[in-house]
């Protein structure tokens, strides 16, 4: 009897062993797997040092390929920050030059006027833009006593006006029409500019707004 619970004993210490192992190795295996095909940018600008108010909601978006099979990939993270807009682009800035990133200055960054703050940056082979702005916040007539709402107006942005939010987008640089020559208007190398031609349409010469990437 002795003999049986001591075997017993034994094999019930070995199968706890063979658990705990399993289970330990488990776990860096399965964050080592998701580190390795996860997109290397997203990794990138999660090791960003920015303070956890900076960041209390980040939602990401991803577009094309990897390895630009047709059209290359394009990623996308809308972050919440709980401080105002000017404080939230510094901590950001600080944070992209301690990660190499190089701030770019050329046309089209942004490509109109926009609210806050607008700020481009390359590093190795890619761009990325990054818009600092207020969140959205609802109209005040339509809190208006006897107003009626808009379809648009009850969203999370419409409860709580606080705060910033931060729109970073990367792009491969070959991608990216900024990079390279940019056309030149200068009549010694276009010749002269032609008159402009006239048409029955009723928009005339107006052609869509942008809006900012």
């Amino acid at each position: 009897m002795r003999r049986q619970l001591r075997e017993q004993r034994r094999l019930k210490t070995i199968a706890l062993l063979l658990a705990s192992l399993l289970v330990l190795g488990a776990l860096p295996t399965y964050f080592g797997v998701r580190a390795a095909t996860r997109d290397p940018v997203f990794n990138s600008l999660d090791a960003l040092a920015v303070p956890a108010w900076a960041a209390t909601d980040t939602v990401d978006g991803v577009s094309g390929s990897r390895w630009c099979l047709i059209e290359c990939r394009f990623r996308e993270r809308t972050v919440e920050s709980d401080r105002q807009w000017e404080e939230t682009a510094q901590v950001y800035e600080t944070a992209l030059a301690r990660e190499g990133w190089q701030p770019w200055k050329v046309a089209l960054c942004p490509e109109q006027p926009v609210e806050g703050r607008y700020t481009c940056w390359r590093r190795d082979e890619l761009t990325l833009d990054m818009w600092v702005r207020p969140p959205a916040c609802p109209d005040p007539a339509v809190s208006a006593p006897g107003a009626v709402p808009s379809p648009g107006a009850a969203g999370p942005d419409a409860a709580n006006c606080d705060g910033s939010r931060v729109s970073i987008k990367v792009r491969n640089a070959i991608e990216d029409d900024r990079v390279g020559p940019q056309p030149t208007t200068d009549p010694s190398l276009t010749g002269v500019d032609p008159d402009p031609l006239l048409t029955d349409s009723p928009l005339g010469g107006l052609t869509p707004t942008p809006t900012p990437s």
